[in-house]
C-alpha cells in the first residue's frame, strides 16, 4: 500500500502532489525539491539537501538509503558549484545521479533536486 506523506518539517507543495510517497516495497519517492529567492546554486543545493535530509528522516529513512538522484539546474556552466555542494553533502555515499539543463524551474529557483530512498 502507497502511503501519500507531506511532512512538517518540509515546505508546502507547491502544486496538487505529495512531498513524497512511501511504497510498501520499501521505496521513498521525493518531489523534486526547490530553494527558492535569491541566491547563488551552491546556497540552494545547501538548502535543498537539507530539506531533503529532514524530509527522509522524518520517514524513517537516511542519506545512505538515497539510491537516485535527478537535479535541474538552469544553467549547466553552475554545474561544479552544485557538485562541490552536493559531494559535501553525501561524504563518500554515491547514488545513482542524473543532472540536467532545463529553461527554468517553478518561483525562479536556480536547483532542483528529486531523490529515490530504499531500504
Amino acid at each position: 500500500m502507497n502511503e501519500f506523506i507531506n511532512p512538517p518539517s518540509a515546505p508546502a507543495p507547491a502544486g496538487p502532489y505529495s512531498t513524497a510517497v512511501r511504497t510498501g516495497n520499501g521505496f521513498l519517492f521525493l518531489s523534486g525539491q526547490i530553494s527558492p529567492g535569491p541566491g547563488m546554486v551552491s546556497g540552494q543545493t545547501e538548502k535543498i539537501l537539507s530539506n531533503i535530509d529532514k524530509i527522509i528522516k522524518e520517514c524513517s529513512f537516511s542519506v545512505k538509503d538515497i539510491i537516485k538522484i535527478t537535479v535541474f539546474l538552469t544553467d549547466m556552466g553552475k554545474f561544479a558549484e552544485m557538485n562541490e555542494a552536493y559531494s559535501k553533502f553525501f561524504d563518500g555515499h554515491k547514488p545513482a545521479r542524473t543532472a540536467v539543463e532545463v529553461k527554468s524551474l517553478p518561483k525562479g529557483a536556480l536547483v532542483e533536486i528529486e531523490a529515490v530512498c530504499c531500504r
